[in-house]
């Protein structure tokens, strides 16, 4: 019988719909082989092009209307089936690129495919669908079991008097005096609110700020003092709240043009100070402090909010003075400043990847009162005490402190976690001042403005490790007796304890080797320090595993991942080829910090996993392109791709921050955020879970509403709590939860309006606790903006 006889014994929908498939799978193939041919050259994994190689065919036969291309097809599947399984075994987020394309497709080529064929053959179509549906109930049975999470290790007791905290770094309680709580702790020693109770939680009260930033990112953790709430809004507004109702007081508007608004322009928070000599009912006794989005210092009366008309020029200090020229966006303040002896300490934030000659990251000091000028630390000039000689500036290009420090009263010290110099991905020019002091915490005496000491955690750093979190301080255990000490997370997630009299190391570390090369193979170090301590960094990366929605863009991502230089975490920078940089300057653990219990003696991490993919961009090349630093009159917005000119130097920089596909998914399979608790005597893990659910992420933006835990990245901050609470939000699902401390399950959560990329805050008003979060959303993140300030409370307590 002639093949035209025995398709027309078929009904025409059928073969209409079986050379659509067909031209399908050739898509499909001959992407797969293409590709995959490209990756096996590469050194890849060769499954793509023999699996593109029979797709063709199979797409071939059945736009010829033979109906063994769909069995054919079929075959492909079965041997993906245990490919997937051999390649990543039963993580469910792994498996879904490499499965559930070809699932779909095998599930069609089963409804197309007769019983059987026109000349009375069996198709054996219920062989493919008995193994279909067996593989589906092997996936249902082995994916959840592969889930479970070891048990957690037990908590450390509560322990009476001053655990882990001395006078100096008493927790905080009723109020919230500073921007990190007391010493940067992130903790609150109130306890009404506990995991039996924490169910009942609802909203007492919101503030809509009424500013929404053109490139939002609010970031606020308000102070609450007495019975006012003080915090600032996206566009450096400041504000106070009545605490137990959320009205406004007051408001200040330094009214900055909304040109100043920086990429991720944030006010994370306002510092308050009270004039120790001054009289209870002195204008400006007790004043609200920050900076705006121009790098002014404002100082308020926290009563009126009128300004402090003897501090500085008619109640400001400018922080441009002397940096030399400056253009909008370029220098801004986005954390609270730090207040020790009476002196306001703070740097600026400079625009990261515009040019090594960018303006200065000088830290200086002014009376909290005067707003005269009592030091500068510039530390390539450091005979430099207060201003520069007439007609110079601060030295360019320095390293600045645009995370939040804390301070010491009983030491007098100020401790900087520092950026790395300008110019982030290369060194060569840099100072013997820079080598020391970037990416490091320094500790500054405030009555001299010199540094007393200086522990760097990255050498020479060219990948913008930089230190982003603000320090904690705590009483560490030790042999000997309990030590001041101070615990430093980082952006590569390792976690250091230093005595925070000299800076000594009272964690372990090694001295790990670490890859030579790239376009500055005599300027990188042969080790570099990492902590043996505690770390959240993950294994290394792997071609296997590269995501991606379907086998295509996975296949794309794993020949980006062979194309790219790739030695581990210190990979040197390139210009010939790709980099990646994992994890990249996102993570670790951002300028959220850590959050201390320093009853328990626990920490709690929440930290990132995602990776940089980059490529360093010759002048010329950048130049071609229209790539110029901001502030050269060539310069045009948007730029193209993700380049960066960094100026003055041989080469711009191309950072695609989370390895970003077209599609809006990353190229590295989940999780991508975590949260984790550890023992602070012992620097033990106590669990590790990954952090947020898929609910508000989807290819091409679409939220896929599916509420399972995939590990979001993050960004913000958590706070424990003496009844043994986590309050954190940070996910790009738009969540506040709380989770109990001793499993790391949560236990309530509610949607938020906007994304929570901010660190919550507790405080305790006429009897009533109260839980507050900022709801503002943040641009890079991709979450909603907003501008709802809100405070949640247990029913009826007074």
């Amino acid at each position: 019988m002639a093949h035209g006889e025995i398709v027309a014994k078929y009904a025409k929908w059928r073969i209409f719909l079986l050379v659509i498939f067909g031209l399908l799978l050739l898509a499909i193939g001959l992407c797969l082989t293409v590709g995959g041919a490209k990756l096996a050259f590469l050194g890849g994994s060769p499954y793509y092009v023999v699996i593109g190689v029979l797709l063709v065919i199979a797409g071939a036969l059945a736009v010829l209307r033979r109906f063994c291309g769909l069995q054919l097809y079929l075959v492909a599947f079965v041997l993906t089936f245990p490919w997937a399984l051999w390649e990543v075994g039963f993580d469910g987020w792994a498996l879904i690129p490499r499965l559930v394309g070809p699932f779909i497709l095998a599930v069609l080529a089963l409804l197309l495919l007769p019983s059987r064929f026109a000349d009375g053959r069996s198709t054996r179509r219920g062989l493919g669908a008995g193994l279909t549906a067996l593989f589906l109930l092997i996936l249902v049975v082995g994916v959840p079991l592969s889930q479970s999470s070891p048990q957690p290790l037990p908590l450390p007791g509560v322990q009476a008097g001053n655990a882990y905290f001395d006078d100096q770094t008493k927790p905080a309680a009723a109020d919230w005096p500073a921007w990190g709580g007391g010493g940067g702790q992130r903790f609150s020693d109130l306890d009404q609110i506990t995991p039996a109770n924490v169910g009942s939680l609802q909203q007492a009260w919101v503030y809509h700020t009424g500013d929404i930033g053109k490139n939002y990112g609010v970031e606020l953790t308000p102070l609450k003092i007495d019975d006012t709430i003080y915090g600032c809004t996206a566009l450096h507004a400041a504000f106070a709240l009545d605490a137990s109702t959320g009205q406004q007081k007051w408001r200040f508007d330094p009214k900055t043009p909304i040109e100043y608004s920086a990429p991720n322009s944030a006010c994370r928070g306002v510092a308050y100070y009270h004039q120790p000599d001054a009289a209870a009912d002195a204008a400006c006794a007790n004043r609200i402090v920050w900076g705006s989005l121009d790098a002014k210092i404002y100082a308020v009366d926290a009563r009126t909010g009128e300004l402090c008309a003897g501090f500085g020029d008619k109640g400001h200090v400018d922080l441009t003075d002397h940096l030399g020229p400056t253009d909008p966006t370029m220098v801004s303040t986005t954390s609270a400043p730090t207040i020790v002896h009476g002196v306001i300490v703070t740097s600026q934030q400079i625009r990261d990847g515009e040019r090594r000659l960018a303006p200065s990251g000088v830290v200086r000091g002014w009376d909290a009162v005067t707003g005269k000028l009592r030091f500068a630390w510039d530390m390539n000039q450091p005979d430099i005490t207060t201003l520069p000689p007439e007609g110079k500036t601060y030295s360019p290009g320095t390293p600045d402190m645009w995370s939040t420090a804390v301070g010491d009263e009983g030491l007098g010290l100020v401790y900087l976690p520092m950026a790395n110099p300008t110019g982030d991905y290369l060194s060569s020019g840099r100072s013997e001042a820079e080598r020391t002091y970037g990416s490091s915490v320094t500790a500054l005496d405030v009555e001299t403005g010199k540094p007393r000491w200086v522990h760097q955690f990255v050498k020479n750093d060219v990948w913008d490790y930089d230190t982003p979190a603000q320090p904690s301080l705590v009483e560490f255990p030790t042999p000997s007796g309990k030590v001041p000490a101070l615990v430093q997370t980082t952006k590569m997630g390792d976690i250091f304890v230093l005595d925070r009299r000299n800076g000594q190391l009272l964690s372990k570390v090694a001295e790990t080797p670490v890859p030579q090369g790239g376009v500055e193979p005599g300027e990188r170090s042969p080790t570099q320090t990492r902590s043996l301590y505690n770390a959240t960094q993950q294994p290394d990366i792997t071609e296997t595993r590269m995501w991606g929605m379907s086998p295509i863009d996975q296949m794309l991502c794993r020949i980006q991942f062979r194309e790219a230089s790739y030695q581990g975490m210190f990979t040197p920078p390139t210009a010939d080829k790709p980099y990646i940089m994992s994890p990249g300057n996102n993570g670790g653990s951002d300028w959220g910090s850590l959050s201390v219990d320093v009853r328990r003696g626990v920490i709690v991490a929440n930290y990132n996993i995602f990776p940089t993919y980059a490529q360093l961009v010759p002048r010329a090349q950048d130049d071609a392109m229209g790539v110029y630093y901001l502030g050269d009159p060539r310069s045009k917005m948007p730029r193209p791709g993700y380049n960066r000119p960094a100026a003055d130097q041989p080469y711009g920089i191309s950072p695609n921050q989370g390895w970003l596909m077209p599609t809006g998914m990353l190229c590295t399979q989940p999780p991508y955020g975590g949260i984790r608790a550890i023992d602070l005597a012992t620097g033990k893990t106590l669990w590790d879970h990954p952090f947020g659910t898929a609910e508000r992420n989807g290819p091409f933006g679409i939220p896929s509403l599916l509420p399972l835990t995939i590990g979001t990245p993050n960004n913000g901050g958590a706070v424990t709590t003496a009844s043994g609470l986590i309050f954190i939000a940070t996910t790009t699902d738009d969540h506040l939860r709380a989770i109990d401390l001793s499993t790391g399950k949560t236990v309530w959560s509610v949607a938020l309006p906007a994304g929570g990329q901010s660190a919550p805050m507790l405080y305790e008003q006429g009897g009533k606790q109260y839980v507050v979060i900022m709801a503002g959303g943040h641009h890079s993140m991709l979450t909603p903006a907003g501008d709802a300030l809100i405070a949640y409370a247990l029913p009826g307590k007074s």
